[in-house]
């Protein structure tokens, strides 16, 4: 519950405040991204090749279309004005602009970034923010990196910036960057650069402040009545025009040894460096690197304007010491010549208010470490947040009369998605490895921000299902390499994740509930139209996110009229039933015309359970093995399963749904058919436990996707520690397949799906993830949500061994702790000070420097707790939070007890 002290700090009065539309403050933030080359956006390619496209080499020549990137920067909230740091160490061969990192073609296990930084600090509203980057201070191992990488094979670890020594004896910087607002539209940002060496080192530093192009792209595109904003020098100090967000001043305060040389060029392409051709601007977007790096004076503007600027500074720096920067950017009506002389102050109130907002938010029996990890969480969480531009019909048609254009591209990619409209501030998987929204990632991050930003949850979640994203037909869209690409069904399941918290906390919110089941009704109907091939009930869906947990790539077509039935699918889509039912069952309370829905759904969750359950191979169960599998359905008809112990099966566990007879007594429609329905259609209802006759005498009925028998079966799987069972979670396939792999001869090729607990051995998908193995935390938490469904309806009257042959038996309730357990141990310190997450990197262990760092990877190995793929991908990970949340609060209600 969100008490009145809570709700009266500053910081979640700031929330009220933007929320109500009485000040904008959220219209600046972190929202910049950290990687815009490489991405679809950018592609105006023949082939659809966006990695080669647009290169990170060719990134400090050429003008971006749809957005900006830089380094642990800032942006208003469409991208219009920009600001972040720019360094130098006077060794390197570039800039440090951007961060650097193997695109998808360069890398052995795909697409990674080299680059060490952190996201430390972050309230909701962006009203202090602080983050960390680690510059070295040799010479960046760019062609190292590049060439290492490319040499090794996809059953090779990766290598990393730290594998390099290029930090070896303490030699790099630590650069600090921390901004606090003081109002809307003032802002003190601080850089801090320490030099943890033991001698005296150099350091260029250009704080930067740029717009972007908005201007090159032609007349006829969304932005084309803009007048050209500027930057020009007025006196010390920038001021900033632009027609859409008005006048801002910029001003730079640094210590006397430093002085500051404004450099101005403007925002454009060097389309002689890069190809050969004439330049449209005379001063181009490389301009600082050519004036530092390559000693060039005639390319900087020397009338001290343009769309780019930053004050130059060469700073030396004892051994040991910190040298500080202080910038602010601020409205020209609030500009009343304060300058710098608040500026300290802001910055500590706001740090001090932010601890005040994590004080009241999070639980008090939350330890140190534990802590560390939540804010941390929570500020990856907040950080990713990045606007995200991409309006398709302009991009398949191209700028300026259409020269970028091509006809295979009105064929190809994304096609169907005209009516796209993209100009938001989203939630990202990662702001580097994933620079574009994923839906059901998002899913799983709002349930993390339900408790952190609610407005922003509910507003992310019915983003999705507006007309500017929802497809026509009903399709939610996946992510931008092909919006038609089919993801897991998860964003009924955030919803009412969401609508639960919001409750919990007292601020539930019926008429946004509504407006989101109205829109799943339109994403249902497209899933039972469009996978649910034969009309049985069974459903397919493609890889649905789960990338190569399957022997075959399941994205694509099998060829000689076979096709795949697949656990996950049909898991989901029951799932979506149970969902919809609780919600239009929840809605019926005050609005009866729910009651029709909440039958529909009932009656077709129990078809899908039936379909799932049926025996003599009709179903997805196997009674040999005790697991729900894929089935492969050949031309003829016959059904192959496809014995592959996964994370597909036990999927079948968030089928799960309590009917509340009390409620159900006040709603005589639903009832009515209900009844009739049990009574008239037995075939169907002895595949549901509603009539479980262990709790007849209880005010309530659970509705459950396995059949009871099957479902402690499946549990029995879960919980052995040589199969799902790990020291750090629940495993994506069994260790069963080590040394029992799987396979399969499809059109006189083997098809092998063995245990790989690490990174992929092999490049389906591009070989960036790994689903044969390692412990990935939406699943998981799906599974914990589930079990603690169960243990309200069960009680302790259900209990099941943990692990399974220990004959210590435990709720599903106590399960579902010692699974969550497990997942939050990956990421606190041992005895040896070092966290699983972090356990490929000694340096983690060794002093504050590091110690105190923490990462948030995409997933983690199944038997080390190793962190994986993405390694900021904070939001569905950031649901460890969540999770630690729920057992501080829990031990205490108990210590109460």
């Amino acid at each position: 519950m969100i008490t009145e002290h809570e709700r009266n700090t500053p910081e979640r009065v700031r929330l009220a405040e933007e929320a109500s539309l009485e000040k904008n403050w959220k219209r600046w933030g972190p929202y910049l991204a950290e990687r815009q080359w490489g991405t679809v956006r950018e592609d105006y390619s023949e082939g659809g090749d966006a990695w080669n496209y647009f290169t990170h080499d060719q990134s400090r020549r050429r003008a971006y279309r749809w957005g900006e990137d830089g380094l642990l920067g800032w942006c208003d909230r469409k991208s219009r004005i920009n600001f972040a740091p720019v360094l130098w160490n006077g060794k390197d061969s570039i800039l440090k602009e951007r961060l650097f990192g193997l695109s998808g073609t360069q890398g052995n296990h795909g697409e990674d970034v080299k680059e060490c930084y952190y996201y430390l600090n972050s309230t909701p509203t962006h009203s202090y923010t602080r983050a960390l980057y680690k510059y070295p201070m040799g010479s960046y191992p760019y062609e190292d990196l590049v060439d290492t990488n490319r040499g090794r094979g996809p059953e090779e670890a990766e290598y990393g910036i730290e594998d390099t020594g290029a930090f070896e004896d303490e030699k790099y910087w630590d650069v600090e960057t921390t901004v606090a607002k003081e109002t809307p539209s003032d802002m003190c940002w601080r850089l801090r650069l320490t030099n943890n060496s033991s001698e005296e080192q150099l350091i260029h530093i250009l704080p930067s402040v740029w717009l972007r192009n908005s201007w090159a792209w032609g007349d006829n595109h969304f932005e084309s009545d803009w007048e050209k904003p500027s930057i020009k020098l007025d006196g010390d100090r920038l001021v900033i025009e632009h027609c859409d967000m008005g006048k801002f001043h910029f001003y730079i305060d640094a210590e006397e040894e430093a002085p500051v040389e404004w450099l101005f060029t403007e925002n454009d392409s060097n389309l002689k460096e890069l190809f050969g051709q004439k330049n449209k601007a005379k001063y181009t977007k490389d301009a600082f690197h050519e004036y530092l790096i390559n000693v060039r004076k005639d390319v900087v503007n020397p009338a001290m304007e343009g769309t780019k600027a930053a004050a130059w500074m060469k700073v030396r720096v004892p051994a040991g010491e910190t040298f500080e920067v202080r910038c602010r950017l601020i409205a020209v009506e609030e500009d009343h010549g304060q300058r710098f002389e608040d500026f300290d102050g802001v910055i500590e109130k706001r740090k001090t208010e932010e601890r005040d907002f994590y004080d009241f938010m999070l639980p008090v029996g939350l330890g140190e470490e534990e802590r560390r990890v939540a804010v941390q969480g929570y500020a990856g969480l907040l950080w990713s947040k990045q606007f995200y531009y991409y309006v398709v019909k302009a991009w398949l048609h191209g700028d300026n009369g259409e020269e970028n254009a091509t006809a295979s591209r009105l064929t190809g990619r994304n096609k169907d998605w005209r009516h796209m409209f993209a100009r938001d501030v989203l939630s990202m998987p990662d702001k580097w490895e994933y620079p574009w929204f994923a839906c059901w990632d998002s899913a799983f991050h709002m349930v993390a921000f339900a408790r952190l930003d609610p407005d922003f949850a509910k507003k992310q979640l019915l983003l999705f299902l507006r007309e500017w994203y929802l497809h026509p037909n009903g399709q939610i869209p996946a992510y931008e390499w092909s919006f038609s690409d089919v993801n897991p069904p998860v964003h009924a399941w955030a919803v009412w994740e969401v609508h639960q918290i919001l409750e919990r906390n007292g601020i539930a919110d019926l008429d946004w509930l509504e407006r989101a089941v109205q829109k799943l009704c339109l994403n249902f109907t497209w899933w039972v139209n469009r996978k649910d091939h034969d009309g049985n009930h069974l459903f397919s869906g493609g890889f649905l996110g789960l990338d190569n947990i399957g022997v075959f790539d399941r994205s694509q077509e099998l060829g000689d009229g076979a096709r795949l039935l697949q656990a996950d699918g049909t898991a989901w889509m029951g799932g979506f039933c149970s969902q919809m039912l609780e919600m239009c069952i929840k809605l019926a309370a005050t609005r009866p015309a729910y009651e029709d829905m909440a039958s529909k759904f009932f009656e077709h969750f129990i078809r899908i359970a039936r379909a799932m359950n049926e025996e003599d191979g009709r179903g997805l169960w196997c009674e040999e093995d005790g697991f729900y599998y894929d089935h492969l359905v050949l031309k003829s008809g016959q059904k192959i399963p496809l014995k592959v112990r996964s994370m597909v099966g036990l999927l079948t566990m968030m089928g799960v749904a309590e009917i509340d007879m009390k409620q159900v007594d006040k709603m005589p429609g639903f009832k009515k058919r209900l009844n009739w329905f049990i009574e008239n259609r037995p075939d169907l209802a002895e595949y549901t436990t509603y009539c479980d006759k262990q709790r007849d005498d209880k005010e309530s009925r659970l509705l459950m996707l396995p059949l009871k028998e099957r479902f402690e079966k499946l549990l029995v799987r879960m919980l052995d520690e040589d199969e799902f069972l790990s020291d750090y979670g629940l495993r994506s396939l069994s260790k069963y397949h080590k040394e029992n792999p799987y396979g399969i001869v499809w059109k006189g090729e083997e098809h092998t799906v063995s245990y790989v607990p690490g990174e992929s051995n092999g490049y389906m998908f591009g070989g960036n993830s790994n689903w044969r193995g390692p412990i990935w935390f939406p699943v998981n938490y799906i599974i914990i949500s589930s079990l603690r469904k169960y243990q309200h309806f069960y009680g302790n009257n259900f209990q099941v061994e943990f692990p399974t042959g220990s004959g210590n038996m435990l709720s599903l309730g106590e399960v579902a702790d010692q699974i969550s357990d497990r997942l939050v141990g990956m990421f606190l310190p041992g005895e040896d000070r070092s966290r699983p997450c972090l356990s490929s990197s000694e340096s983690y262990s060794k002093g504050e420097k590091w110690g105190e760092l923490v990462l948030f990877y995409e997933y983690f190995h199944g038997d080390t707790g190793q962190g994986l793929g993405a390694s900021h991908q904070t939001g569905w990970t950031a649901l460890v939070v969540t999770l630690m949340r729920y057992r501080a609060k829990q031990l205490a209600e108990e210590a109460k007890a």
